[in-house]
């Protein structure tokens, strides 16, 4: 990790879609980070589905470049869409590949972490749950508040998909101080 002075956050979208939600809270999080934090918003589409078969023949470049930004990130913002009620294969892939081969030595252990989603009718709460239960595996330390869980999102982005909700860039904002507090603190 880095000098906690400055603090890298690596952010993972959980969706592929170009019009996404979630990928537009990570670009409205840009907008709203704390001095001295930065945000490189990850594009997970590279990644090939986990198989082990795979991993056998030797681990694909993009798997190795995703390591690699994990492990020059001092904390992650992930943003989650809600899939039948859980997180999407595509979030749930990129978590898989990172522990590999060796779980002990993942990219993503003992990292800071923040979750914010949106869609849906519940804003993604169940998604939210069985992310912070499935980052348990890398012994992150998740951010507990504030939740930022944006129900009905259509109606908060405009068509260029920027946030136009006031009281949840709010709430974004006091996520990513919370985020930036945990980080520090873990650092001390």
């Amino acid at each position: 990790m880095s000098n906690y002075d400055n603090i890298h956050v690596l952010g993972l979208p959980g969706s592929l879609r170009r019009g996404s939600y979630n990928k537009a809270l990570l670009h409205a999080a840009e907008q709203l980070l704390p001095p001295s934090m930065t945000l490189e918003c990850y594009d997970l589409a590279p990644l090939p589905f986990y198989n082990a078969d795979v991993e056998a023949e030797g681990t694909p470049e993009s798997v190795l470049h995703f390591r690699e930004r994990l492990r020059v990130a001092d904390a992650l913002l992930i943003a989650t869409p809600e899939y039948n009620y859980s997180i999407t294969a595509v979030l749930k892939n990129a978590i898989d590949w990172a522990p590999r081969p060796k779980p002990d030595a993942s990219p993503m252990n003992d990292k800071p972490a923040a979750i914010m989603g949106a869609g849906g009718m519940l804003g993604t709460s169940r998604a939210q749950m069985h992310l912070r239960d499935i980052l348990m595996h890398n012994r992150n330390y998740v951010v507990v508040s504030p939740q930022v869980m944006v129900a009905r999102a259509g109606q908060y982005f405009d068509k260029q998909g920027h946030l136009s909700d006031d009281a949840i860039r709010d709430r974004i904002a006091r996520l990513l101080e919370a985020l930036a507090d945990l980080t520090r603190k873990l650092k001390a």
